[in-house]
């Protein structure tokens, strides 16, 4: 019922910041909460932040420390993660993933009912 795509990985260095899109199809897109995951080599898949169906609640993973900031537009059907001092361990593939919970702010990948494939980040040191 929702496909999601993820863009803007890539490579950037230590202290950089990057901008990751996650374009949602469908109508419905405002009906969800949306969550950020990654996932590093040999690691499981790791809680970033999510947002609820209006944007306007938001839940990060401790280790984003203010670093990090997900937002949405729901005209454009698409979800933010802005990442800002990037640091080496940031690298992971990041995905994100719909709640048809609207109200959901979960870190576990459980609560989440729709994955894109995933955008490469890699922060070099």
């Amino acid at each position: 019922q929702v496909q999601l795509v993820e863009s803007g990985g890539g490579l950037v260095q230590a202290g950089g910041s990057l901008r990751l899109s996650c374009a949602a199809s469908g109508r419905t897109f405002s009906n969800y909460s949306m969550g950020w995951f990654r996932q590093a080599p040999g690691k499981e898949r790791e809680f970033v932040a999510a947002t609820t169906r209006n944007g306007q609640s938001t839940y990060y993973a401790a280790f984003v420390k203010g670093r990090f900031t997900i937002s949405r537009d729901n005209a454009k059907t698409t979800v933010y993660l802005q990442m800002s001092s990037l640091k080496p361990e940031d690298t992971a593939n990041y995905y994100c993933g719909a709640s048809t919970s609207g109200s959901t702010l979960s870190g576990s990948t459980l609560a989440y009912d729709y994955w894109g494939q995933g955008t490469q980040v890699t922060v070099s040191s």
